[in-house]
């Protein structure tokens, strides 16, 4: 049996336009309250991962851990609540990629120690090995630090319980491989990758269930101390993009194969 909690954030459609702007409160986000928000898809595969490992191992229960505005979380819920099993547990704070991980690790710490009846000899902490909003990936290992879990795996797809409660673990190397770990079992924290599972579709009786539990939850969400000055960035600037186009004809494929690996190498 294990208690997973997973921690996800939400972060803003990518489809968007985003904008980088200074405002009184440190960076952000043009009109970020204004723009729609998804359930970070890093943090979605490890959700789906644990509800898959919860329905495979018998009395094992999944939270989902999230800090971020209690409306925003609210609209989302929507939809993610009718995707997998879970107890929602909130942290009302900014959802921003400009917060400090370590701030934001803390804030999460401090909500994770609050869960009543959790269990830290079988707590197993999912999260995204990286985020659309932060792409440090330290949040996740600060976060085991605080809780006091040594064993740490990143870039997690394939999770394996063996029959005494040990875990198997295939974790992304460089160049298409995998590194395959074990450890004797919980607690540890896994930093999922894309992981093996689909996204399950959408289950009307699975999102009523949870939103039972969701709306209490946000109603008694406790704002979250995230200092906004706990780091500061001197500049923002969305990546440059740079095209060139060169008009040919009758060109031979190994000649235009040749001028990529050049540029390439260049």
């Amino acid at each position: 049996m294990f208690h997973i909690v997973v921690c996800g954030g939400i972060v803003p459609d990518p489809l968007q336009t985003l904008e980088p702007v200074k405002g009184p409160a440190g960076w952000g986000l043009k009109n970020e309250l204004m723009l729609p928000s998804v359930l970070d898809p890093w943090a979605s595969h490890a959700l789906y991962e644990a509800a898959h490992l919860a329905k495979t191992v018998a009395g094992s229960k999944v939270w989902l851990v999230s800090l971020g505005p209690k409306a925003k979380l609210q609209q989302l819920m929507m939809t993610v609540a009718q995707k997998a099993p879970f107890e929602l547990v909130v942290a009302d704070g900014p959802a921003s990629g400009f917060t400090d991980s370590f701030e934001v690790a803390e804030a999460l710490h401090a909500v994770i120690a609050g869960i009543a009846g959790l269990d830290a000899s079988k707590l197993l902490v999912f999260g995204g090995w990286q985020s659309a909003s932060r792409g440090s990936g330290s949040t996740l290992q600060i976060l085991g630090e605080k809780l006091g879990i040594a064993d740490h795996f990143q870039g997690v797809d394939k999770l394996t319980v063996g029959a005494d409660g040990s875990l198997e673990i295939m974790e992304r190397v460089e160049g298409g491989a995998y590194q395959i770990s074990t450890c004797s079992g919980a607690p540890a924290v896994l930093g999922w990758a894309t992981g093996e599972l689909p996204e399950p579709p959408n289950n009307p009786q699975v999102g009523m269930a949870n939103m039972r539990l969701v709306m209490p939850a946000l109603q008694k969400a406790k704002p979250a101390a995230v200092k906004a000055d706990a780091i500061d960035y001197q500049s923002v600037t969305l990546p440059a993009q740079k095209r060139e186009t060169r008009v040919v004809k009758d060109t031979p494929v190994d000649v235009i194969a040749q001028e990529i690996v050049d540029w390439l190498k260049n």
